[in-house]
């Protein structure tokens, strides 16, 4: 991991390990209800891991919290700014895609913003989130193929689709330039009823 990777995996650890202790939970009571291993929840809580946003957001609503309160650091104050270029870079591609969350709302009703950018090659694919998720994405440039159900839509610069979030689906850049989009994921009642297995995104 690099230094601001490191830094973040660091962050969240910590966030997790309060968070759980808040609760009065063991590793193994937190491992089980969020589905992840002991070992994956030790490494997360010690920042020595980078895991998946799936795994962060199993983490996240069994703790009952949303993924951005592990993400972003307290604020006090009614709003909360993230300045350009300091978001938590949740995913990357080894050819340079990113997807930064770049704001977020607290439980119960979560609501994330996303900035991507894949590069042409990349795709993400996303089992199920927890019932009653929402997305929302429109492509800035490039081009973006989104499979939902089985469905696929091609998108181009300006486009943008809604879809349900708590079923399959992915996103792919089939072509040639990098596909940067914004991406909205509602996920009502956080912490309020279990997790779905697999998300990662």
């Amino acid at each position: 991991m690099d230094s601001s990777t490191s830094a973040l995996a660091a962050a969240i650890g910590g966030r997790v390990r309060l968070k759980r202790q808040a609760r009065g939970w063991t590793l193994d009571r937190l491992a089980d209800a969020a589905g992840v291993s002991r070992r994956m929840l030790v490494n997360v809580e010690q920042g020595a891991a980078n895991p998946s946003v799936g795994t962060l957001l199993r983490i996240s609503d069994a703790l009952g919290i949303g993924l951005p309160a592990l993400v972003d650091s307290p604020q006090p104050k009614q709003a909360s700014v993230t300045p350009s270029g300091e978001g938590a870079a949740l995913w990357t591609s080894a050819g340079g895609g990113r997807g930064v969350l770049v704001a977020g709302t607290e439980s119960p009703d979560v609501v994330e913003l996303w900035d991507w950018t894949m590069v042409s090659g990349d795709r993400l694919d996303s089992e199920a989130h927890a019932a009653g998720t929402k997305e929302l994405l429109q492509v800035r440039t490039g081009s973006l193929t989104v499979a939902v159900g089985g469905e696929e839509h091609v998108l181009t610069a300006g486009d943008a689709i809604s879809f349900p979030g708590d079923v399959a689906h992915s996103y792919a850049n089939h072509g040639n330039a990098p596909a940067v989009f914004s991406l909205a994921v509602f996920e009502p009642g956080v912490g309020s009823s279990p997790h779905q297995e697999g998300t990662d995104a």
